[in-house]
């Protein structure tokens, strides 16, 4: 089945660095349209960037971008997000899914258990 397994989240001062990972199974990776969401608690999911399958067609929501950057490593299946200049709203729960900023929203059935990612001094 699709597995969706999220890693590299942690603790980190504002202005710090991060890189996420998510390791992916169960679905042809290399075909897919992939994103990141985040949810801070008490609110919504928010789309964050997506990437085609092939590396095109990638997307930033406003508040992250020129700060993150979404890639991905198609023999590894691998998804990943740096993150550089960490603010304190971008604490959150950190999810990889399947889909696009349109459609990602179809696969949160699929989700993984998600990467804390605190930002604070």
């Amino acid at each position: 089945q699709v597995q969706l397994v999220e890693s590299g989240g942690g603790l980190v001062q504002p202005g710090g660095s991060l890189r996420l990972s998510c390791s992916a199974s169960g679905f042809t990776f290399s075909v897919a349209y992939m994103s990141w969401v985040r949810q801070a608690l008490g609110k919504g999911p928010e789309w964050l960037a997506s990437m085609g399958p092939n590396g095109e067609r990638v997307r930033y929501a406003d508040a992250v971008n020129g700060r993150f950057t979404i890639s991905r490593d198609n023999a590894k299946n691998t998804l990943y997000l740096e993150m550089n200049n960490v603010k304190s709203e971008d604490t959150a729960l950190y999810y990889c899914t399947r889909g696009d900023q349109r459609t990602y929203s179809l696969y949160t059935h699929a989700w993984g258990p998600g990467t804390q990612v605190t930002v604070s001094s």
